[in-house]
Order: structure tokens, then C-alpha cells, then sequence
């Protein structure tokens, strides 16, 4: 009962929402170029599901060779950390260092140090902002839950004669897991506008981030906002396949019962 009365207040939310952005294009930003609900799903239409899967395939595949590379760099440094304790400081400080990166001013440097995708490949610049934009949520997520083990299931394993690395496999993965999932629901988002932006540096022929580019030079607001639109719906997505499955693979965590 809980969940479906959720529901319905994310539905009425949503409609709401809706609602006030279609009485404001009509009335008071009638004049700022904003399109009506009606007119961005009229473009959605007008474009056909073969124009954004061309573009979206490409980015969702750069996005998710991003996601997976960074995420298994974060979690074997936080892993690393709990084995050799000395190393803590290094990995945090190169985490904290990837999230101050400015995202916009370091994709032209990659892309001229990693250089144009060949036809039909991702893109190399793309692939690397999405593995930045995922790294330090997912360190920060890991290490928060791989010391958050219990410590008399830690003693156990020491005076069984276990060592770190014991103690890592047995007990803190497994009581790392839901912060973990946590982290990665959050980092698949993040992937996905990694992506699109190291797209918007340009090299690439098919994309999200070039879609983008072409409805803004033609001054198509319309596709501009389907774009928009859809891009919200694919993260979205990949936010709720995460936490559906925290739900399932962790069923014993706070988050999974809410």
C-alpha cells in the first residue's frame, strides 16, 4: 500500500509538473522560445524511434564502457585501501582530485591527446569523461561501506588466523554491498553526461552530444527538448534499474525496504 500510494504521488508530481510547463509556454514564456509538452512530443514523433536510437545507441554504449571501467578502478582502489591501510590517503586524494576536474575544460585536452573515434567505434574522449564523472562516487560509496563492517565479525576472521584481505573477501564486501549499489545508482546518471559532453567536443558522427549540437545550430528548440527529454528518460532508467536491483541483491539494507 505504502509503494502504490508512492506511486501515485510521483504520478500526480509528474502531471503536475507537466501542467505548470504547459500554462507557462502558453502565457508567460510564450515569447522565450519554450515549447509546449505538445510540441516536443509532436517532435519525438516527427523524428521516429530510428533517429534517436542512432544517436542514443552510440552514446549508451560510450556511456556504459565508461561506467564499467571506472566503477572497477574505484572499487579496486577502495578495496586496495582496506588491504594496505597506508595507501588511504593517495586513493582519496586522487578521487577528490578527479571530482574537482572541470569536466568542460579538460575534454578538449583529452580529445586532442586520445584524438577522433574511427567510423563505427565509440568515442575515446566520451568513453573518459564518463569514467570520470562516475570514479570518486563510487570510491567515496566503497569505502564508506567496506568500513562500515561489522567489527566482532571482523575479530572472528582475525583470530581464525585471517588476514586483511580475509576479512576483505568475507566480511566487508558483503556489508559494503548496498552502499556500493547506492553508489552506482547514482554513477550510472553521471556516466551518461560524461558521455554527452565529451561528444559535444566534437570527432564523433552519431551521438546524443551531436544531435544536440545540430538542433541548436538550426535553431530546432523543439528536437532540442525531445532530446532533452529522452536523455532524462534513459538516466532515469538506468537510476531505477540500480536501485531495483539494491532492492533485489541487498534486500537487507534500510534503503531496500523504504
Amino acid at each position: 500500500m505504502t509503494r502504490s500510494r508512492a506511486a501515485l504521488y510521483s504520478a500526480a508530481g509528474l502531471a503536475g509538473i507537466i501542467l505548470i510547463w504547459w500554462v507557462a509556454a502558453l502565457t508567460v514564456l510564450s515569447e522565450a522560445r519554450i515549447p509546449s509538452p505538445a510540441g516536443v512530443v509532436g517532435a519525438l514523433a516527427r523524428d521516429g524511434f530510428d533517429f534517436y536510437w542512432q544517436h542514443f545507441s552510440v552514446t549508451i554504449q560510450e556511456a556504459a564502457i565508461g561506467f564499467f571501467w571506472g566503477n572497477l578502478a574505484a572499487i579496486l582502489l577502495a578495496s586496495v585501501v582496506l588491504v594496505l591501510p597506508w595507501t588511504e590517503r593517495l586513493v582519496t586524494q586522487i578521487a577528490v582530485i578527479s571530482y574537482c576536474i572541470p569536466i568542460v575544460a579538460v575534454a578538449p585536452v583529452l580529445y586532442i591527446v586520445i584524438g577522433a573515434p574511427s567510423p563505427g567505434e565509440p568515442s575515446g574522449t566520451a568513453v573518459a569523461l564518463a569514467v570520470l564523472a562516475v570514479f570518486f562516487t563510487t570510491v567515496v560509496g566503497t569505502l564508506l561501506g567496506l568500513k562500515s563492517a561489522d567489527p566482532a565479525s571482523l575479530d572472528v576472521v582475525t583470530v581464525y588466523g585471517g588476514s586483511r584481505l580475509t576479512q576483505l573477501r568475507k566480511v566487508r564486501l558483503i556489508a559494503a554491498l548496498p552502499a556500493m549499489l547506492n553508489a552506482l545508482q547514482i554513477a550510472a546518471p553521471a556516466a551518461l553526461l560524461g558521455a554527452i559532453l565529451g561528444e559535444y567536443v566534437g570527432g564523433v558522427r552519431e551521438g546524443v552530444g551531436l544531435a544536440l549540437i545540430i538542433a541548436q545550430q538550426n535553431l530546432d528548440v523543439e528536437r532540442a527538448w525531445a532530446i532533452g527529454l529522452m536523455c532524462a528518460v534513459v538516466a532515469g532508467g538506468a537510476y531505477a534499474v540500480f536501485g531495483l536491483i539494491g532492492r533485489v541483491a541487498a534486500p537487507w539494507s534500510k534503503g531496500a525496504s523504504v
